[in-house]
């Protein structure tokens, strides 16, 4: 019985005692088919972001640099969700812990990268903006359409969900600073940007600690 539901996709997890609560209400997050769309973000995230982040250096754009930052560190919380797939809820939370202090650490080196790059301006070069920024707002896109249907559950899916929804709104947002480079021949759009990339990494980052503390204390009250 136990391979015929491993081969559907499931687990099987031995309780002791009276502890329904450590399983998640949604469990979508444990099939084959989350495993495959977690493998394939890690992909699509870690892959592009270092070739933005190369690109980000060579266009001189503090956008690019943001959101490679966050390509990548969509791709390592992706891969440290599918790890966590089958721990017990008290593991997934502390998972999703760090998957959210680390993302509030990303906004907070964005912002001072941000804040050193207005002190030493020079205009990026927008048309490798616009491009790049291009290209990655489908490769998120496309990452956050194979999430979608597994955005429910607990701490630690919602934060994977989260940073993928990050990238493709941080990449619909480089799209535009490189417009706005063009038009305007000034870096503030780009810096701008950057600071708006910052503060969603940091809004995002509060929501999935949050959820987290709030399945740590579930599993405190459930003994």
């Amino acid at each position: 019985m136990e391979r015929a539901v491993e081969d559907l996709g499931y687990r099987l997890q031995a309780l002791d005692g009276d502890h329904d609560d450590d399983l998640p209400a949604d469990l979508s997050h444990t099939t084959a088919a989350y495993r495959r769309a977690l493998w394939l973000v890690v992909l699509i995230n870690v892959g592009y972001g270092v070739v933005e982040a190369v690109a980000g250096f060579v266009a001189r754009s503090q956008a690019l640099k943001a959101d490679s930052l966050d390509f990548v560190g969509d791709g390592v919380i992706s891969f440290l969700g599918l790890l966590a797939i089958g721990w017990s809820l008290a593991w997934r939370a502390r998972a999703a812990l760090i998957q959210g202090v680390f993302l509030g650490v990303l906004g907070v080196c964005v912002l001072l990268n941000t804040g050193y790059r207005v002190l030493v301006l020079n205009q990026p070069q927008a048309e490798l903006m616009g491009i790049f920024g291009a290209v990655a707002l489908v490769a998120n896109v496309a990452a956050a359409v194979i999430l979608l249907p597994h955005r429910g559950g607990d701490a630690n899916a919602r934060a994977v969900w989260l940073f993928s929804r990050n990238d493709a709104l941080g990449n619909l947002a480089v799209v535009i600073a490189a417009l706005l480079v063009a038009w305007t021949r000034t870096a503030w759009p780009d810096l701008v940007v950057a600071v708006v990339i910052a503060g969603l990494f940091l809004q995002s980052s509060w929501s999935i600690v949050r959820h987290a503390l709030a399945d740590l204390a579930q599993v405190r009250r459930s003994g």
